[in-house]
């Protein structure tokens, strides 16, 4: 094989969507899967490429440095695209410490096995220069305000640097450049993972590159984020809690434009460099939700609209930042990347994964899929 790369949290929602790019674009590749299979980790998702001949699934936990260690021999491996990690935030609230655990300690594993193979080497494998990618969030800056310096009510067309419309709320943008203020447990702990990546780099020389990217939604995200929830929450007339008034703005990704930003800058982004990934699309949440019932409704043959009266707002999450929104100029400025939906077509692909797969949400909500591997790898 030309590369050998891991890709730990490949089982999830954005790794799986990465793990099958990397392995069907790529034959001369090895691809190893590296997931511990948690709630969020589903096999299922990966099933229309497991039994490729360039990939490999390793069920396994970052934090077990012995393995990573062998693991990382064994395969050869070159090139570290790290997506595991503990991601939502009102779990962060609860559980700290399983967040601190797996994204700030299962970092650090993963950075010093790969430094300890690596370094002897001149962080070369053969003749294959070494990478380690670190995929982070748009959270560890903290957030913005909604506002416009032209008196027009958001929201509102402005330009990022590099000359793209962008429908905002406001007129400051996340930059590479943004200070860190992480507010919640989740974006705490992955600001503190970012930091381990770059001082890697400054005190060892390791090949690093990290980026920052915005929401994203699209097949196969685990139904406790709000889109695919509230997609299934629809098809069955359940209530759509949204916290405090639904005014939050997030900008938002599909799934499949990331994998290709993750894919392009493994290959072509520069060596300790940053870059922020976003889809110039700012959305109130409750905005958002609106489209979303309007959508079901429609491609369910129910009126548009019709459940409405699903809506239902509840106490605000604490310490709920106001807006993010992600300035992805020097992306698409030095690497030609730039988003290929616009969001009402996101949504609409969306919306027909989730309803046409409905098998897959009854086995992800009642949990077969985890007694499944369970059992599957017990003694493992």
């Amino acid at each position: 094989m030309k590369r050998s790369i891991v890709v730990t949290g490949g089982a999830g929602f954005i790794g799986s969507h990465v793990v099958r790019l990397l392995v069907n674009k790529y034959p001369e590749y090895r691809i190893i899967n590296l997931d511990k299979l948690t709630y969020a980790g589903n096999l299922a998702n990966l099933k229309d490429i497991e039994d490729k001949p360039n990939y490999r699934f390793v069920k396994a936990d970052i934090c077990d440095f012995e393995t990573v260690c062998a693991l990382l021999q064994e395969e050869k491996v070159d090139g570290i695209i790290h997506l595991a990690a503990e991601s939502h935030v009102d779990r962060s609230i609860k559980d700290p410490f399983t967040f601190a655990r797996t994204n700030v300690m299962g970092t650090l594993s993963l950075l010093q096995a790969a430094k300890l193979y690596w370094e002897p080497q001149g962080w070369k494998v053969g003749d294959v220069p070494c990478r380690f990618y670190h995929i982070s969030t748009d959270e560890v800056y903290g957030a913005l305000q909604m506002t416009d310096p032209e008196g027009i009510e958001p929201p509102f067309t402005t330009k990022a640097s590099s000359g793209k419309h962008h429908l905002a709320y406001g007129s400051e943008f996340f930059t590479e450049g943004t200070k860190y203020q992480p507010h919640s447990p989740y974006s705490a702990a992955k600001a503190s993972s970012d930091h381990f990546v770059r001082a890697f780099h400054d005190t060892y020389g390791m090949p690093t590159v990290v980026t920052n990217c915005s929401n994203n939604y699209g097949p196969y995200q685990f139904p406790e984020k709000l889109i695919p929830l509230f997609i299934n929450n629809i098809r069955h007339r359940k209530p759509l809690p949204v916290y405090g008034k639904g005014e939050n703005v997030r900008d938002w990704l599909y799934v499949e434009d990331h994998a290709r930003a993750i894919d392009l800058i493994f290959h072509e982004g520069k060596v300790a460099d940053t870059y922020n990934i976003g889809g110039f699309n700012e959305w109130k949440n409750i905005d958002i939700i609106r489209v979303l019932i309007n959508t079901v409704d429609r491609l369910l043959g129910r009126p548009e609209g019709a459940d409405m009266d699903l809506i239902t707002y509840v106490t605000d999450r604490a310490g709920h930042d106001l807006r993010y929104a992600i300035d992805s100029s020097k992306l698409q400025r030095e690497l030609g990347w730039e988003p290929s939906l616009q969001f009402e077509e996101g949504i609409e692909k969306t919306v027909r994964w989730y309803l046409d797969n409905q098998a897959w949400m009854d086995n992800v909500t009642s949990g077969d899929y985890q007694k499944y591997y369970e059992e599957m790898y017990k003694g493992r």
